[in-house]
């Protein structure tokens, strides 16, 4: 048993460093960029009231496992941003050399447990899953629209990279993301703080 509780404790210690990976994304005052920690508990939350969204029935607890675990790899493989088309060629071999690694500090039933979690949000293929990258999609489009566009204007984000982003968001949740259309994106369209490019 002590060995079992050290192993979890180094792991305890380890995934701490996931406070330290910075996002493009700020805070809703815009003073700072949020953290990879904060992100995870934001969307935890999110999945706790806005469940019943769903497109399907969802398991929340695993929902919210998911989302808890799925940004850990950048620890080692570094937050890739979403608008960064040439880091995105090499994302996934990043992340899956740090899944190897991070995950395999735990005992293996732990460790396989996270893994397949992980694999399963990669994939978006279960009610889950598809629930838990709505979330991870939505949320940053929030905090671009409580910002007016901060990082969206830093960075010279186009509707076309935005709605490529958000290929799938729909499968999650249909009212969430029609209510993100509505509400986040055609406002800051409209005031310039989106690039234009194709229509909603």
């Amino acid at each position: 048993m002590e060995e079992t509780l050290t192993q979890l404790f180094a792991f305890i210690k380890e995934i701490d460093k996931e406070k330290l990976i910075g996002r493009q994304t700020y805070l809703t005052d815009g003073m700072r960029k949020e953290n990879d920690a904060e992100h995870a508990w934001h969307m935890a939350v999110m999945v706790l009231l806005f469940s019943e969204f769903a497109n399907e029935k969802i398991d929340v607890l695993r929902t919210i496992s998911m989302l808890l675990i799925h940004d850990i790899v950048e620890i080692d493989a570094g937050d890739t941003y979403a608008y960064d088309e040439e880091a995105k060629k090499t994302q996934k071999e990043r992340e899956q050399k740090a899944a190897d690694r991070i995950f395999g500090l735990l005992p293996k039933n732990r460790g396989t447990f996270l893994m397949e979690l992980w694999k399963e949000f990669e994939a978006g293929e279960t009610p889950e899953a598809k629930f838990a990258r709505t979330m991870d999609n939505l949320q940053p489009l929030f905090l671009n629209a409580c910002t007016e566009g901060k990082a969206w204007m830093e960075h010279g984000v186009s509707l076309d990279q935005i709605l490529k982003r958000n290929d799938r968001t729909a499968e999650g949740s249909e009212v969430l993301w029609n209510y993100a259309k509505k509400h986040w994106i055609e406002p800051n369209l409209e005031k310039g703080r989106i690039q234009r490019g194709k229509d909603l």
